[in-house]
C-alpha cells in the first residue's frame, strides 16, 4: 500500500464478489537454475525482464508458480491474475528465444497445475486469480503459502474474493495454452486448452435472445447475467483454435455461435461495437470500452468493421501531463494514448475512483488498452496506421523508462525501466474500478505483443 490508497482492483476482480461487471542479482529462472537482470538493454529486453522478475519473485516457495501481476505498492500483495499469465506466456512465446519458450512452459505448466489441483472442483476451470507468496493480509491474518499449498492445491486468491471464473480469462488461458500446444506439440497443452473450452461451453452457453457466451459464475459458483462483447470475441479465437487444433467440427459452431453475438453488438452508423448485454435482450449501450473495439478486429480481420480502429483512436484519445487536473505525471513528461472506455472522459474528477482510491485523471492514458491499438493497427496495416502505431509504442516505452520507478515484486528491487505501468495518472474504467501507475504484467505483454508485431487473437 501507498499511504492511505487501497489495492487496485482489476475488471476480471470483480466477480469473485459476484459482481456484474530488481529482483535479487540470482533468482530462479525458467527450468530453476539462477539467472540474472541487468539494467539497461532495449526497450523489449526490459520488458521481458519484468516478466521475469514477476515470475520469480518468491525463489523460496516452489518451482511451479505465476507471475505476480501487479508490482507490491498496487495492494495486491503477491496475485497472479490467470489473464495476466496467459499474456506472459504469449509474450515470452513471441520473443521467439529458447529462454523465451522455456518460461513460456512453466506458466503454461502452472496453469494446467491450478486446472488439476483445484481444492473444490474438478471440472476444468480456472479461477481468477491465485496467490504466489506469502504475505500479511491488512486485516492481520497471514497468507503463508507460494501457488502451490502445504496440501497440494493451487492457492485460490480468497483474501481479495479472487474465486470466481470469467469465460473471458478461461478463454486467455485457453488460447496460451493452445499456442504452447503449436509451439511444443505437448499433448497436454492441447489438452487443457479443450478442457476450457468444453467448460465455457456447457456453462456460458445461452440461447436468449442475442445469444453467445454468458459471463461465468461468481466465488458462489453462481451463473452470471451478462454476456461479454469482449468475451465472446476471445472465443472466436479459441474455439477457431480448438477447431484446427482437434479437427472437430463442434468448435467451428462453438466459434460461429460467439462470432453470432460479436456480431450484433455492431453499431453501424458510430462504427464501433458495444460492450454486451446485462441481460441477454436488451444491448448495454455505455460505456463503450477500448477492448471491444480493438479485439474484434485482431480476432475476426474483417474490412467491415475496421472503422472500430478509428472510432478509438479518435473518440478515446487522451494526452496526459502535470498540468492536467489530478494527474500524476511528473512534470515536463507527456504521454498520448487511449482510455478504458468513453465513461473514463466524463468520470467525477471531485471524487475518489472508489474507497481510499485517489481521484481520477480524465486525461490518464491506459497503456494496456494503447498497446491493443497499436498492434491492431499495424495488423490492418493502411495508410497511415503504422505512423501512428509508432506514435503509441513510443509513448509506452517512455513510460516504461521513467514511470514506476522503486517499485518492487515480492519485496525485491525490480530492474531499472523495465515493466509498463497501468495508467499513466489514475483513471476511472466507467466499470466500477480504476486503474494506476503500478508496473503490470498485463500492460507489459500487450506492449511487447504491440513492439513485436504477434497477434495473439488470429485462430
Amino acid at each position: 500500500m501507498v499511504g492511505r490508497q487501497g489495492p487496485v482492483v482489476g475488471r476480471r476482480s470483480l466477480i469473485g464478489a459476484g459482481l456484474g461487471v530488481g529482483v535479487g542479482a540470482a533468482v530462479f529462472g525458467a527450468g530453476g537454475a539462477g539467472v540474472a537482470y541487468a539494467a539497461g538493454g532495449s526497450a523489449r529486453r526490459r520488458g521481458l525482464g519484468f516478466l521475469a522478475a514477476a515470475m520469480d519473485g518468491y525463489p523460496d516457495h516452489g518451482s511451479v508458480r505465476l507471475a505476480q501481476s501487479y508490482s507490491d505498492q498496487a495492494g495486491l500483495f503477491s496475485t497472479a491474475f490467470t489473464y495476466d499469465n496467459a499474456l506472459a506466456v504469449l509474450a515470452q512465446l513471441a520473443d521467439r528465444t529458447a529462454g523465451g519458450l522455456g518460461r513460456a512452459v512453466v506458466l503454461g505448466d502452472a496453469l494446467l497445475y491450478a486446472q488439476e489441483h483445484d481444492p473444490v472442483y474438478d471440472d476444468g476451470r480456472l479461477r481468477q486469480a491465485y496467490n504466489v507468496g506469502p504475505y500479511t493480509f491488512f486485516d492481520g491474518s497471514l497468507q503463508p503459502d507460494g501457488f502451490v499449498r502445504a496440501d497440494g492445491t493451487a492457492n485460490v486468491g480468497t483474501q481479495f474474493g479472487f474465486t470466481g471464473t470469467a469465460v473471458g480469462d478461461m478463454a486467455w488461458a485457453g488460447i496460451a495454452l493452445s499456442a504452447l500446444a503449436r509451439r511444443t506439440g505437448a499433448r497436454r497443452f492441447l489438452d487443457g486448452a479443450v478442457r476450457i473450452g468444453t467448460w465455457i461451453d456447457r456453462v456460458g452457453r445461452t440461447d436468449e435472445p442475442l445469444g453467445g457466451y454468458k459471463f461465468g459464475v461468481n466465488g458462489a459458483d453462481e451463473k452470471l447475467p451478462f454476456t461479454s462483447t469482449e468475451h465472446n470475441t476471445d472465443l472466436v479465437c479459441l474455439f477457431g483454435r480448438l477447431a484446427l487444433l482437434t479437427g472437430d467440427r463442434v468448435w467451428r459452431e462453438r466459434r460461429a455461435r460467439a462470432e453470432a453475438f460479436v456480431n450484433k453488438m455492431w453499431e453501424p452508423a458510430g462504427g464501433f461495437f458495444y460492450t454486451g448485454t446485462n441481460d441477454g435482450v436488451t444491448v448495454n449501450k455505455s460505456p463503450i470500452p477500448e477492448d471491444t473495439q480493438t479485439w474484434t478486429h485482431l480476432a475476426l480481420d474483417s474490412r467491415s468493421y475496421s472503422r472500430s480502429l478509428d472510432w478509438a483512436a479518435a473518440e478515446l484519445a487522451v494526452v496526459d501531463h502535470a498540468g492536467r487536473r489530478n494527474s500524476t505525471v511528473p512534470t515536463g513528461q507527456t504521454y498520448e494514448g487511449v482510455t478504458f472506455s468513453s465513461a473514463s472522459l466524463v468520470a467525477n474528477e471531485d471524487a475518489p475512483i472508489a474507497e481510499f482510491q485517489p481521484k481520477p485523471d480524465r486525461s490518464g492514458v491506459w497503456f494496456e488498452g494503447t498497446a491493443h491499438l497499436a498492434l491492431a493497427l499495424r495488423d490492418r496495416s493502411r495508410a497511415g496506421d503504422e505512423t501512428r502505431a509508432r506514435r503509441l509504442v513510443a509513448s509506452i516505452e517512455r513510460a516504461q523508462d521513467l514511470l514506476g520507478a522503486g517499485q518492487t515484486v515480492g519485496g525485491h528491487a525490480l530492474p531499472e525501466r523495465s515493466g509498463v505501468v497501468s495508467a499513466s495518472s489514475p483513471l476511472d474504467t466507467g466499470f466500477g474500478f480504476g486503474y494506476y501507475p503500478y508496473r503490470h504484467v498485463g500492460a507489459t505483454a500487450w506492449y511487447l505483443l504491440a513492439a513485436m508485431r504477434t497477434n495473439p487473437l488470429r485462430a
